[in-house]
């Protein structure tokens, strides 16, 4: 066997027939379902699986409206809409995202035939996880699963590079996972650590003496006009992602807490929950990530109860590091967390579409009832796909449609792009409405930049464009053994996720719902309540070319509509 190393290229649901001789009613016919060309760069070919390997397989079921989920998310999301705040219950989500029964009873069939059965593991019967070894997946799907190297670590991951399902399944089936799509190392996408004797980052005048000694709660509180008024319903919450190793030492809280909000009780704490065999290992070294998300939302968001999602290393979700597993977590919950923050993320191009609209809809699930789901953008500016290239590379989740991206600023008064800040546009998804006007009218002024010839031919002029927001990046103070300085988008993540949670908490007062999903109202009523950025960019050096975009007036994919301002944004909601 030979497969060449170069660029990834997917091919999806192509028709070419594999012949079989196996007498069963869905085997006599088989399509290739989805195949790859070539290998992700670092990638190598091992050799041929042993046949008693265990392997997992998720089969995605297609829904019987794949769009429905989309529809019922901007309805609810968007403030010209009749529906606005009129979430949706978990019964009403799992009505309109479950497969239909007879794709049901097709693939049970099918799988029957051969001996075998799969368990639903979605709130919705839409992901199935059936359990074969390598001999019976090869004869089930006309695969050839083998295994292949993963670039910078020695991990091995068992994957095929085709498979097919018979053609009366077309159209029950979306995809099955793990199969073509291989894994990469989870990350924290906009995180950098500095001691904090080292010099920081240039700032033009300091705004704010708060701010003089580096970025602290009063720092951003100054700067947005956070309050530090305590929240009082307990039922609105804000959701933490975390990652194993990535610990938040409750101690370390409290010492933090002590010297950056001496007015807060002391008591105040934040709880956690387990995915994928996740805990919160208090002997465990500091990683900064944990440290700095619970810090920066216990420490804003006054009094509003944060819990910790922790996403172990057991995952169910092969290659996918827990990603679905915690949404599907979340879905499970009859009344899940309103705000959901997270700071970690993958390239665009380490995922097929095919696998990044299953998750993109998932999190569309959340928003339609009422969860504000907010990722970092990313810490490396406009990116670089590979060595080979020159093309700037997008990042998920932020590249989806259905989350809110939040981007980085530097420095006070006035505050400018960090220069780490992720930002540009899918290749994968087309600019969504509620953006479309705010986009255009940065094409338009960016075809008459002084670097726009450095970047033509290198994104996606079409495609949905992130960040949405952003917040100061620069110099955070996180109690570690000592304090820490930090920087990235990481930081800027849980700081507008803990303004949407005090929103939420003063729109609950009023008997009034929680914001959900932000965009719709972000792009229209709430954009006069954000500070404009316009100096600064985000261009890099990718294989010895430099560009990047630069922040203007009015939207941009650097620091997107701006920084928020907490009492402008009160009024947008009419509070």
């Amino acid at each position: 066997m030979v497969v060449p190393t170069s660029l990834l290229a997917l091919s999806f649901f192509s028709s070419f027939a594999v012949a079989t001789s196996l007498p069963f009613k869905y085997s006599q016919n088989l399509l290739v379902h989805e195949s790859r060309d070539f290998l992700p760069t670092g990638v190598s070919f091992i050799g041929p699986a042993a046949s008693h390997t265990p392997l997992k397989l998720r089969i995605a079921l297609s829904q019987t409206n794949p769009d429905a989920i989309v529809t019922a998310l901007l309805n609810v999301s968007d403030p010209a809409s009749a529906d606005y705040g009129n979430h949706l219950s978990k019964s009403e989500v799992e009505a309109l995202v479950a497969p239909s029964s007879a794709s049901v009873s097709a693939v049970n069939a099918w799988l029957q035939e051969h001996c075998l059965s799969a368990t639903a593991i979605s709130p919705a019967g839409d992901w199935l996880q059936l359990e074969v070894n390598v001999s019976k997946a090869n004869s089930l799907l006309a695969a050839d699963f083998s295994t292949f190297s993963l670039p910078s670590s020695d991990a091995k991951a068992v994957r095929t590079l085709s498979y097919s399902i018979p053609a009366a399944l077309k159209g029950h089936i979306d995809l099955i996972h793990p199969t073509t799509a291989f894994p990469e190392a989870i990350k924290t996408i906009g995180l950098s650590k500095r001691a904090i004797h080292e010099p920081v980052l240039p700032r033009a005048a300091v705004a704010s003496s708060k701010c003089g000694s580096g970025t602290t709660p009063a720092c951003v509180q100054s700067l947005y006009n956070i309050p530090t008024t305590p929240a009082t319903n307990s039922s609105n919450k804000l959701a933490v992602t975390g990652r194993f190793g990535n610990n938040a030492h409750y101690n370390w809280l409290q010492t933090f807490l002590k010297k950056y909000r001496p007015d807060m009780k002391s008591t105040t704490n934040f709880t956690v929950v387990g995915v994928d065999d996740g805990n919160n290992d208090q002997d465990a070294p500091s990683v900064s990530e944990g440290e700095l998300d619970i810090q920066y939302t216990v420490g804003l968001a006054t009094n509003v109860p944060v819990q910790y999602v922790m996403v172990g290393v057991n995952w169910t979700d092969d290659g996918l590091n827990g990603y679905l597993d915690e949404i599907n977590y979340l879905l499970s919950l009859e009344h899940p967390p309103q705000v959901l923050s997270t700071s970690y993320g993958y390239a665009e191009t380490s995922m097929s579409y095919a696998l990044t609209d299953k998750l993109c809809k998932a999190y569309a699930q959340l928003g339609a009832r009422g969860v504000s789901v907010l990722f970092a953008s990313g810490d490396n500016g406009v990116g670089c796909q590979d060595s080979n290239t020159t093309l700037f590379q997008p990042t998920f989740p932020s590249n989806c449609p259905y989350v809110t991206s939040v981007g980085g600023t530097a420095g006070s008064g006035p505050e400018t792009a960090w220069a780490g800040s992720s930002g540009g546009f899918s290749n994968y998804y087309a600019a969504p409405s509620y953006q479309a006007s705010a986009v255009d009218g940065y094409l338009t002024a960016h075809t008459s930049s002084a670097n726009y010839n450095a970047t033509v031919g290198k994104y996606n002029p079409v495609g949905r464009g992130f960040p949405d927001v952003a917040a100061k990046a620069d110099d955070y103070r996180v109690q570690e053994t000592s304090i820490a300085s930090i920087y990235g988008t990481s930081a800027s993540t849980p700081v507008f996720a803990s303004i949407v949670a005090l929103i939420n908490d003063r729109l609950s007062v009023k008997g009034k719902p929680p914001l959900g999903f932000l965009n719709p109202w972000l792009y229209s009523t709430g954009k006069s309540a954000f500070t404009d950025i316009t100096k600064g960019n985000n261009s890099i050096e990718c294989n010895g070319e430099t560009a990047g975009f630069e922040a203007v007036e009015g939207w941009d994919p650097v620091t997107g509509l701006g920084t928020p301002d907490f009492n402008k944004l009160l009024k947008t909601v009419g509070l």
